[in-house]
């Protein structure tokens, strides 16, 4: 993947893994322009990277997902880069009775929006130099988390997609790129949960390097073992880890 001279799209990069690839990329040289939910964490990523883009949406409705197209293939005609990180983590017991459209919401944006954005931006992408996917999934694609099984689903789901695109678009300018991190020192499902994470730069960093230099599907430290493991390896680190949290 080339990082410089690009105009990308970040999705949930006001915070988290999402802005510290913004913060690279700016760096880099690069356009960026990052969507959330929330207008003063937008306004805070400003403050924190000069020159930042930013756009207010809810990735969990479908018209909003059309408007952001819409709204950055104007302003931004050159865009060339789609980085689908957005995510929620919620940690539940699914036999506990609640709303479902709650639980839904984690499916749209963990799921639903990166399948909706990659077909909205596509025909768009196909006309750029360079151009790429870039979608953020979870070691937990791999090892699948009781403490919070719709998120992992989710992921589960978005790397197969992920693999399927690369396959389809594979004669066309876009490539399909996957980041699989592990727990990372972010807010990601609450403060303060994933504290025992890699921290966010060195992980930034890391995966940045290995896209630039080709690799299609990175992870680091904990992601990168199990993305690489056999079924046998897999479920043992399932167990292992599910066992911590029961």
């Amino acid at each position: 993947m080339n990082l410089t001279d690009n105009t990308i799209l970040i999705t949930g990069g006001a915070s988290g893994i999402g802005l510290a690839l913004a913060q690279r990329f700016v760096r880099a040289g690069s356009t960026v322009i990052v969507c959330g939910r929330r207008a003063d964490k937008l306004r805070e990523a400003q403050q924190q990277v000069p020159g930042l883009q930013v756009r207010a949406c809810d990735l969990a409705s479908p018209a909003e997902r059309v408007a952001l197209r819409d709204w950055v293939t104007a302003q931004f005609p050159q865009l060339n880069v789609l980085i689908n990180n957005a995510g929620v983590q919620r940690r539940l017991q699914v036999a506990d009775p609640e709303d479902w459209a709650t639980r839904q919401q984690e499916i749209a944006i963990n799921f639903e929006a990166p399948v909706h954005l990659s077909e909205l931006f596509i025909p768009h992408l196909r006309q750029q130099d360079y151009a790429a996917i870039v979608n953020v999934t979870s070691g937990l694609a791999f090892t699948p988390p009781t403490f919070a099984p719709i998120y992992g689903a989710t992921k589960a789901a978005l790397h197969s997609f992920t693999i399927a695109l690369r396959h389809q678009l594979r004669d066309t300018r876009i490539e399909v790129l996957e980041i699989v991190p592990p727990a990372v020192n972010t807010d990601l499902g609450g403060t303060g949960l994933h504290n025992f994470g890699v921290p966010v730069d060195e992980f930034a960093d890391s995966v940045l390097a290995r896209l630039a230099a080709g690799e299609l599907e990175v992870g680091f430290g904990t992601s990168e073992e199990r993305r690489l493991a056999s079924r046998s390896e897999l479920d043992a680190a399932t167990e292992a880890m599910n066992a911590r949290f029961s």
